[in-house]
């Protein structure tokens, strides 16, 4: 399990990678209606049992500004980008006590021609494009380097003064 883990790990979002390709500045939050959609699909999993029972494994590093990741193996090595179903849920990590807090939503797809410098294949989702082409983060050694890669994060259950599709949230914290 440790080992999946650590693989799963290489799908994450660390920190101090290559600056994303979307233009500067918060991007145009989601409608009502989009946001309603994406609440509907992932409201139960603001228990964190009933992600993993759904197939997302939990990554062993917080990530400052985001937090914990949830990564669903599946959804992430497809090429689908299906709103309803996010490839990495992302959780605040829990107080004492306390179980992870859903945050965000996390939509992942790695880039086509695995080319830095070309974006043709730029994944959408509702309109808004994803950040990226970008490198792969590090990943432990002895696990399968992660892919150039898009991403978009959606801070659908968490306010973020930087915007609903921010990168990063300047208010989650891996303190514990």
């Amino acid at each position: 399990m440790k080992i999946l883990r650590a693989a799963l790990a290489a799908v994450c979002v660390l920190a101090g990678s290559a600056a994303p390709a979307r233009a500067a500045g918060k991007p145009d939050p989601l409608t009502d209606a989009q946001r309603e959609v994406l609440l509907e699909a992932t409201t139960k999993f603001r228990d964190v049992k009933k992600a993993i029972k759904a197939g997302y494994v939990p990554t062993e590093d917080c990530v400052p500004g985001m937090g914990l990741h949830y990564v669903h193996p599946m959804l992430a090595a497809d090429r689908d980008i299906d709103p309803v179903l996010p490839e990495i849920l992302v959780y605040a990590p829990p107080g004492k006590g306390k179980k992870p807090q859903l945050v965000a939503l996390e939509y992942f797809r790695a880039d086509a021609d695995q080319n830095v410098k070309t974006d043709q294949d730029r994944p959408t989702l509702f309109g808004h494009g994803f950040d990226g082409p970008m490198e792969g983060h590090p990943v432990p050694a002895g696990v399968p380097p992660m892919p150039v890669h898009y991403d978009l994060h959606v801070w659908i259950y968490e306010d973020n003064e930087d915007g609903e599709l921010a990168d990063l949230n300047p208010e989650i914290t891996c303190e514990r």
